[in-house]
């Protein structure tokens, strides 16, 4: 069993499309053994995902409305396989809370190189910006999952 965990910053707009857009992968590859959750370094737990996030989310079929915030914790990490995060300084709090934890900027376990390496936040902005966090996420996630499908190919077969 894999636990991937999305963290950003309030955990209502990047990480929840991430972890939505990898549940659909997972789901689509029917990849076994692989859980998904997010969390955020600064979430006021209980939120709501953004209403930008919950409207792009819609226009992608996926159904954001049962989100709801959580503040990243030591427990969340200690769960996690797998930490993937939206920028630097969310990494730098994964590593202050767990420097044991496997943490990796999303970008960069895609694969992305070239300085265009963080998820930018579009908390706040309008409806265009969620929609370009959307397709920059969607491109990463789909790499992404078909690193975690490699790796997971790996495991299990006992290399």
């Amino acid at each position: 069993m894999t636990h991937v965990l999305f963290v950003c910053t309030g955990n209502v707009c990047r990480s929840p499309l991430a972890e939505a857009l990898l549940r659909r992968e997972v789901a689509a590859r029917r990849l076994d053994g692989i859980t998904v959750s997010s969390a955020g370094t600064g979430a006021w737990d209980g939120a709501p995902a953004s209403e930008g996030a919950y409207l792009i989310g819609l226009e992608n079929d996926l159904d954001l409305s049962a989100h709801r915030a959580r503040l990243l914790t030591r427990d969340l990490l200690g769960q996690a396989d797998l930490v993937l995060t939206m920028s630097r300084h969310h990494r730098a709090r994964v590593q202050e809370l767990n420097p044991a934890a496997r943490a990796f900027l999303l970008a960069e376990y895609a694969g992305r190189t070239g300085g265009a390496d963080e998820v930018p936040d579009p908390f706040g902005g309008d409806l265009e910006t969620y929609r370009q966090t959307y397709a920059d996420l969607d491109e990463l996630i789909h790499v992404a999952a078909g690193r975690l499908t490699a790796e997971s190919d790996a495991a299990s077969s006992g290399e």
